[in-house]
């Protein structure tokens, strides 16, 4: 694992979660496999987020649902995930095995039906509320264009004493969803979900995914993702934010810490292997002390100044 060394300080804090460094695997990459989670932390990783996980079993969209782009990823998964009861069994597995944190992403369409989520998987250290998956309705974006119930749902997830995250999109007014939700209790914002595309197969003159629509991720999103977080911190300056979008090396970590993120998810990267993950820490570090910086909180919003 990566260390930070000559007294650079990598740690971070998320809402009370102590993390060593602020790197941090986004959700929908890991599967349901402790292995990789367990890999991902012995490369760096200070946290991991789950993939969505809805109270039902989800077979998710039928093939192909990834297509690489000369830009990135499309992907239209669906939300494939065993459901909350069988995830919840899995998670205690891992938290037998890992000594970082653990992030349950939750997908529901109700209060009730989130709260019973988070019950199963009530050894998660903290909760992502997916708002903003943009292939499936009823479980994402379409929940961003209803903050009434989006700020329900936060308040219902509160009650259980975790640290409560929204995962927002850069579609629709990102700053008044972020109110409602902070204004109900969440501690935190995780920014941005995969924006909605699709890809025509112009020879079949068809569209390539199986849900026809699916989620752009990778480098294409970045300078997105740079903006919202940019947004979010002036105007909720204080409140933590994970930035996620299209960080593919350590430059654009550190392009997400200075907009304002206190923590930076790492996801489609991960296609190159886990061994990116030390990369970008090294990176992240090396740019500290050349920098002269002792810490990552000294970089948190600097663009700002």
């Amino acid at each position: 694992m990566p260390a930070s060394g000559g007294g650079i300080d990598l740690s971070t804090s998320l809402a009370g979660l102590r993390l060593r460094n602020p790197v941090v695997i986004a959700s929908g990459v890991l599967g349901v496999s402790i292995g990789l989670m367990k890999r991902a932390e012995d490369n760096g990783a200070a946290a991991v987020t789950t993939k969505t996980t809805t109270l039902e079993a989800r077979e998710g969209h039928p093939n192909p649902v990834i297509v690489e782009l000369r830009y990135g990823l499309l992907n239209s998964m669906g939300l494939p995930n065993p459901g909350a009861a069988e995830m919840g069994r899995i998670l205690r597995r891992a938290k037998e095995i890992l000594e970082i944190p653990v992030i349950a992403s939750i997908g529901a369409s109700s209060p009730s039906e989130a709260l019973r989520v988070a019950e199963l998987l009530s050894t998660a250290d903290a909760f992502e509320l997916n708002a903003s998956c943009p292939h499936v309705r009823g479980l994402g974006i379409d929940l961003m264009a209803d903050p009434g119930l989006l700020a329900e749902m936060v308040s219902a997830l509160k009650s259980l004493g975790r640290p409560v995250f929204v995962k927002l999109s850069a579609h629709g007014d990102v700053l008044q969803v972020a109110s409602r939700v902070l204004g109900a209790g969440a501690d935190g914002l995780v920014a941005i979900n995969t924006l909605k595309g699709m890809a025509i197969d112009v020879w079949a003159r068809k569209p390539v995914l199986g849900g026809i629509y699916g989620g752009l991720s990778g480098p294409a999103i970045h300078p997105v993702a740079v903006r919202v977080v940019y947004e979010l911190y002036e105007e909720f300056p204080g409140v933590p934010i994970v930035g996620v979008g299209g960080v593919e090396r350590w430059e654009d970590a550190v392009e997400l810490v200075l907009a304002g993120a206190s923590a930076v998810g790492v996801a489609s990267a991960l296609r190159r292997g886990f061994e990116v993950l030390s990369e970008i820490l090294r990176g992240l570090a090396e740019y500290l002390r050349c920098e002269g910086f002792r810490s990552v909180g000294d970089l948190v919003g600097l663009a700002h100044s």
